[in-house]
């Protein structure tokens, strides 16, 4: 009589999550847990900021000018309605905080798309093909890498608006931001993407995969792309909290978004004209919500680094 062998049944999707090794690291590290839950409550909250916020600031109607640089609620001379106070504008903090923090995500974030798909594309044509394309194409980064990347977005951002006629500057300046955020950040991507692709090239999948015959986009799409995305995404994370700081830079210097479209930068651009009289909300509050946004995107990308790193486990 033969043993009756029973078909075992393969481990569903989230137990294989879980017993992810990265799974574990992010369950086992407070420090990451602390700061994804950091990082999805602040992108939650700008994103859903049009049900959460008490006021919209881009509605006339719920602003008034007499109710201008009221200090918090807690303050004396605060209304309840204004819990962070108002704006010299007389829009809510709060609210202009919410929707200012959506708009510095969603740049930050089409910025390192940008900048990820260009250097990423550029790098593992560098690293496959070698030669005079690597070249040409690593020259351009090392010396784009030599000029300081807010400066080059300053740059690039005032050609923009430069070519741009005078009344399209103001409706396209969150896309020029973008490009310029974009275009200045595309080198460390190609240096990450091309020695992963000089890795992954020499390897005997892909020395079978040229044997027989395959076209080579085909081996760069199949083989060579998925194995180089692993330390480009820690370069990502990073690089978000980066072009956040990027765009919060240049709306206070007067180079990004308009004072009428409120972001952090604009915000903490306009309270630095009223901090010596007395006004500290108006920057305070946004500063220390850029602060926290970057600070937990930073530690994520800290812990993804350590993470993806197999030398490390």
């Amino acid at each position: 009589m033969e043993p009756s062998t029973q078909a075992v049944k393969p481990p569903g999707f989230f137990k294989r999550l879980i017993d992810n090794d990265i799974a574990w690291s992010f369950f086992h590290s407070p420090t990451a847990m602390i700061a994804a839950f950091i990082t999805i409550t602040c992108i939650a909250c700008t994103m859903f900021a049009p049900w959460i916020a008490p006021f919209d600031p881009f509605d006339p109607a719920q602003i008034s000018l007499w109710d201008g640089k009221l200090p918090p609620s807690w303050v004396e001379g605060g209304q309840a309605q204004y819990i962070l106070g108002t704006d010299n504008q007389g829009r809510d903090m709060l609210s202009t905080i919410l929707y200012g923090g959506r708009l510095s995500i969603l740049v930050g974030l089409a910025a390192v798309c940008m900048g990820m798909v260009l250097g990423v594309t550029l790098g593992v044509l560098s690293g496959y093909f070698g030669g005079l394309t690597d070249t040409i194409i690593m020259r351009i980064a090392d010396i784009q890498l030599t000029i300081p990347g807010i400066l080059l977005a300053i740059l690039i951002n005032g050609i923009g608006r430069t070519i741009l006629p005078l009344e399209m500057r103001e409706d396209f300046a969150i896309f020029v931001v973008i490009f310029a955020i974009g275009l200045s950040d595309w080198p460390q991507f190609a240096r990450v993407a091309r020695g992963a692709t000089l890795v992954e090239s020499q390897k005997e999948y892909v020395q079978a995969a040229r044997v027989i015959g395959l076209p080579q986009r085909l081996i760069i799409l199949r083989h060579v792309l998925p194995n180089t995305l692993r330390p480009v995404l820690v370069i990502a994370t990073i690089g978000l909290a980066l072009a956040i700081i990027s765009e919060a830079t240049l709306s206070f210097l007067g180079q990004g978004i308009p004072p009428t479209t409120p972001s952090l930068g604009t915000l903490i651009r306009v309270g630095n004209e009223y901090l010596f009289s007395g006004l500290w909300w108006i920057t305070l509050f946004p500063a220390i919500a850029l602060v926290v946004l970057v600070f937990s995107v930073n530690l994520l990308g800290d812990w993804m680094r350590d993470a993806l790193n197999p030398k490390l486990r």
